[in-house]
């Protein structure tokens, strides 16, 4: 008898599994510039299209003098309102896709791990499209450096070059730990020998490293005709949060084809902390990776310096 998906399923054990193993296979999760926060999962669970996140803006005005003859002025502290969106998406699977799994020794572990590492490119595809819709909005072009219009090597990604993109951040570019480039870039710079292997402390070498910044190699940063886009990522730059679709994971059959099906479901937040969906022009009830890249549905509310993220345009 052959083995079926609802033989090996177990949704209360898979469901964890598939979401821990997705956040062990992701590289932006490793890098850490997607950080899992418990109050994202929280909201994440508490249902609702758009999740408000609300925060306290910073102090500011000047300090006065203290005097005998008067008293001080108290100021306010204001709140503002991050708002993420919350994406519920989907994927079935039938048994030919997932016969060699059932073979295994451990066919729920290793339906798992091909689930997870489904889930882990998608994210990342889901987050390069977020980028796109945050980076085209007029109101991070303060976090934005284009050099691409310069002449010769002027246009060019090199250590200058680099160096001026992480200054957009002023006196907080120390905080930026991370670089995504498309592999044409990466190739670029390690013909170059710009790029870094070093080992950890098993002699595993996790990231290669830029300018003492990790690498992320993904062919989904955006290129348009010769000119590059390359993101530079502080730590916990995203945060993310794992929900609970109402039926996570369902098996099926088709009797007539001889088919079992998997069916996995999740709810979940990746949101550029400091920039606001506003949800402007979503046709569904969650956006798609499409409107996602849409500039209208992105408003700048933390300070530039505070949005850990910078959009570096440049040819190579």
């Amino acid at each position: 008898m052959s083995t079926k998906i609802a033989d090996v399923i177990v949704p209360e054990i898979f469901n964890p599994y598939v979401i821990e193993r997705t956040a062990e296979l992701s590289a932006l999760v490793r890098s850490g510039i997607v950080v899992r926060n418990p109050e994202l999962d929280a909201l994440a669970t508490a249902g609702g299209k758009l999740i408000n996140m609300p925060y306290w803006k910073d102090l500011t005005g000047d300090d006065e003098v203290l005097d005998d003859n008067g008293a001080l002025t108290p100021d306010k502290i204001t709140a503002g309102q991050d708002v993420a969106a919350l994406l519920m998406r989907g994927k079935a699977w039938s048994t030919n896709d997932l016969a060699k799994a059932l073979s295994g020794d451990d066919p729920m572990r290793a339906i798992g791990d091909l689930v997870a590492e489904y889930w882990a490119r998608q994210r990342q595809k889901t987050l390069l499209s977020i980028l796109k819709g945050v980076f085209a909005s007029s109101t991070m072009s303060g976090n934005v450096h284009d050099i691409s219009a310069l002449d010769g090597d002027l246009a060019k990604i090199n250590g200058t070059s680099f160096i001026d993109a992480k200054t957009k951040l002023g006196d907080a570019s120390d905080k930026l730990t991370a670089v995504a480039m498309h592999s044409s870039v990466f190739a670029s710079l390690e013909k170059q020998n710009l790029i870094s292997y070093i080992p950890n402390s098993q002699g595993v070498v996790e990231f290669p490293t830029y300018m003492n910044k990790r690498v992320i190699v993904d062919d989904g940063c955006p290129l348009e005709v010769d000119v590059y886009t390359t993101y530079l990522f502080g730590q916990g730059a995203i945060g993310e949060g794992n929900g609970q679709a109402p039926v996570p994971t369902e098996t099926d059959r088709d009797s007539l084809a001889g088919e079992d099906i998997l069916i996995n479901r999740q709810h979940f937040l990746l949101h550029p902390r400091g920039v606001k969906f506003t949800n402007s022009s979503v046709a569904k009830s969650s956006p798609s990776n499409a409107e996602l890249a849409k500039e209208a549905n992105w408003n700048r509310v933390y300070e530039n310096k505070k949005i850990r993220i910078v959009a570096f345009k440049h040819k190579i």
